[in-house]
């Protein structure tokens, strides 16, 4: 059973814990960005790091989108706990920017479509790659409810029959409420090599999301040995946005860690992407 609340787990830590801080940190993120909330995307690749690193490829990202009400935020499993697939239906996730809802039809109609996914808090409760997202989405759109679903999985079937039944939900959404939903798929890429070979890799892997090719994204992860912690929830993002129409990819922003903490010799990758 999960709880009624998800309260923060790296608040103060990832990002600021007071909300004013929090705002004037996400308005300078978003403030580089031209044509704010112009383009209707389908779906996005957004990275999870600490703010100081990854917040200006996320908030070129976010300030690109326009967001929707109704959003399924998908990332991978980082504390190893709880279930494979891991979807929270009814708990509200509390920031310092205020409260999100989970958006429990939707859910529900999620669970009963694939069954592999499973309702579970434990997967969730320490978990950053979700909330570290939500201020960035609650800042655009007040009306924000979320299906958040954590991937700890990398069976390719898998991962394409989640993105398949999750085109199905939303297709049923959109037609019964006649409102768009976004799929955040939330990764980081190549974790703690150069930043020379880093980039090398993360080219590789963002190739393929850029062609929107789920198959080829999990063939060069694995056989590239890239260490993009969500290559699974990009590849469950890819596939469920090629069934609802996505015939684009846009590359929006690339960094590494390096460009911050000038320590180029061990660094993470951060790609924003907006599919459409």
């Amino acid at each position: 059973m999960t709880s009624a609340v998800r309260t923060p787990a790296v608040a103060g830590r990832f990002y600021p814990g007071g909300a004013d801080e929090l705002r004037r940190e996400i308005r300078e993120y978003t403030s580089g960005s031209v044509e704010s909330g112009q383009i209707s995307g389908i779906g996005c690749v957004a990275p999870h790091a600490g703010y100081i690193y990854s917040g200006a490829v996320a908030g070129a990202v976010y300030s690109r989108l326009e967001i929707p009400a109704r959003c399924v935020i998908l990332c991978p499993n980082h504390t190893g706990k709880g279930r494979p697939l891991a979807v929270m239906t009814s708990t509200t996730w509390q920031t310092p920017l205020g409260d999100v809802a989970a958006d429990a039809e939707m859910g529900a109609r999620l669970l009963r479509r694939f069954p592999a996914l499973e309702e579970d808090g434990a997967a969730h409760r320490g978990e950053h790659a979700i909330e570290v997202q939500l201020p960035f989405l609650q800042a655009r759109q007040a009306e924000l409810r979320i299906v958040p679903i954590t991937v700890g999985t990398s069976n390719f079937d898998v991962l394409c029959g989640l993105g398949e039944a999750l085109a199905e939900v939303i297709g049923e959404v959109e037609e019964d409420h006649e409102r768009k939903v976004l799929i955040v798929a939330s990764s980081d890429m190549n974790h703690y090599e150069s930043d020379a070979v880093t980039r090398v890799k993360d080219r590789k892997a963002i190739e393929r999301v850029l062609a929107m090719d789920a198959r080829g994204l999990w063939e060069v992860v694995m056989n590239e040995d890239i260490t993009m912690c969500g290559f699974g929830p990009t590849i469950v993002m890819l596939t469920a946005a090629k069934f609802l129409g996505a015939t684009s990819a846009t590359l929006v922003k690339y960094a590494t860690s390096g460009e911050v903490s000038g320590d180029y010799e061990s660094v993470v990758g951060y790609a924003g992407i907006i599919v459409q």
